[in-house]
């Protein structure tokens, strides 16, 4: 850190990426600079970026004067005062931060899996070295949900979180429902715009979104929640009549992360954390969620229900919250940084415990008994039946059930029992169902598309 001509501070920084985000990141340094100085008394200045290849055309202002290939001579670079760690992955961004880290830097980081993997044992480095390790844009990319949970609620006793937290998914299921386009249909359409990889694994398997729970779940309730520990479904499996129904219930449906306490039973002091595509009443914020935005709600004991909106990915609101972090290390560099919050071990919630109800699909022979013996299977493992409906098929019949609040494990059960029913063709969709059990369907939005009637 050095002066500038004009008496402000000037801070050094070295960029490890140079893709969507990195590229957005130093046109927003280099157009911004002068009024965050203004406003801070700090003038940032991207010094050095490292990239793969050097021989790349790049439509970022990163003239050939500031790259390199040597990602590790900037994140030790005895004149770069803050190193932004924008590769992705765990290594070797995760040598590189620590080595930055011990070599007296301020970190920035917009890696999810990493921090999702490795963040307790950087912020360790972190701590020993009395350097700031920052990573807002790693988990709703513009949303400053990570500020939020570790400034503005640090003294709140958070029950739950949940959200949207992947945009890619948001606009598939979005097109689904508004268009009544299939699953393969809207995913390609997606790709097209740029919203979804070429591999779109790591979003639609709920890769993504997972790294991102197990974050939210260890910033809100000060445990050590890994990726792994998340227990994780996608939405390939979801049909476009999956969706139909949950219109006629007053249901949308979304690919949820959920982060909740569990209070009392045998769950007690635990948490569950948790990734898959759920049945949001159509009445909640979350259902309104439209196209590649994210939005994450966060439930508090003194605070009460919260709502972060914005948009969760994307090159320049990404690069926006990265900055955020920037300024923010920038302005207390030669201070000594808060100490890491003390987390414990977390005691997860397996999600056979899970309690909520069911929306399920069951394909069968239409003919005399079978709803007999399907109701049966229900009945041997306490599952409840709420509602029930029946859709002709031909010579087959769909079964579309609502059931009770139950417990997942009966749930899993019931359905393994209906697999092993000759009269059952197809065991198909099965949704979580958000929200409070109720006594009707609820808001319509019904499209028909078959022949429905109430059993």
């Amino acid at each position: 850190m050095a002066p500038s001509g004009d008496g402000r501070r000037r801070v050094r920084v070295g960029v490890l990426g140079c893709g969507n985000v990195g590229g957005a990141l130093v046109e927003l340094v280099d157009a911004e600079a002068d009024a965050i100085a203004e406003a801070t008394g700090v003038h940032l200045e991207v010094t050095r970026v490292a990239v793969r290849n050097l021989a790349k055309q790049r439509t970022s202002p990163v003239g050939p004067d500031r790259l390199t290939h040597d990602a590790h001579a900037v994140a030790t670079d005895p004149d770069v005062d803050v190193v932004v760690e924008l590769i992705g992955g765990i290594e070797p961004a995760r040598s590189l931060v620590a080595d930055a880290l011990k070599a007296g830097k301020a970190v920035v980081s917009a890696n999810k899996e990493l921090l999702a993997n490795v963040g307790a044992e950087l912020s360790a480095v972190a701590e020993a070295a009395g350097r700031p390790l920052r990573f807002e844009a790693a988990v709703a990319g513009a949303i400053p949900l990570v500020r939020a949970l570790q400034v503005s609620l640090a003294g709140e006793r958070v029950r739950r979180v949940v959200g949207i937290v992947n945009g890619t998914t948001n606009y598939v299921l979005t097109r689904m429902s508004d268009e009544r386009i299939p699953y393969a249909e809207a995913l390609a359409e997606a790709q097209r715009l740029g919203y979804a990889e070429r591999d779109p694994a790591a979003d639609v398997e709920g890769f993504d979104a997972s790294a991102k729970a197990a974050i939210l779940a260890t910033l809100a309730f000060h445990v050590e929640v890994v990726a792994g520990d998340v227990y994780r479904e996608g939405i390939e499996a979801i049909e476009v009549d999956d969706i139909d129904f949950a219109h006629r219930l007053g249901y949308e449906v979304k690919l949820l992360a959920i982060a909740e306490r569990v209070e009392g039973g045998r769950g007690a002091g635990q948490v569950a954390v948790r990734v898959h595509p759920a049945m949001v009443p159509a009445d909640h914020p979350l259902a309104g969620v439209r196209g590649p935005f994210n939005a994450v709600f966060v439930e508090g004991e003194a605070a009460g229900e919260l709502m972060l909106y914005g948009r969760g990915a994307g090159g320049r609101p990404t690069a926006s919250a990265v900055l955020g972090d920037l300024v923010e290390v920038a302005r207390s560099l030669g201070t000594a940084p808060a100490p890491t919050l003390r987390r414990r071990p977390a005691v997860l919630s397996p999600i056979d415990e899970l309690r909520t109800q069911y929306y399920l699909t069951v394909d069968v022979v239409d003919r005399p008994g079978v709803l007999a013996q399907v109701a049966a299977a229900f009945g041997a493992h306490g599952v409840s039946i709420r509602s029930m409906e029946q859709v002709g098929l031909g010579d087959e019949a769909r079964l579309v059930f609502i059931t009770h609040t139950a417990r997942e494990a009966d749930v899993q059960a019931t359905l393994a029992e209906l697999g092993a029913l000759a009269a059952v063709e197809r065991v198909g969709g099965m949704l979580r169902v958000v929200g409070p059990e109720r006594d009707g369907p609820g808001r319509h939005r019904a499209r028909e598309h078959g022949h429905h009637r109430e059993s």
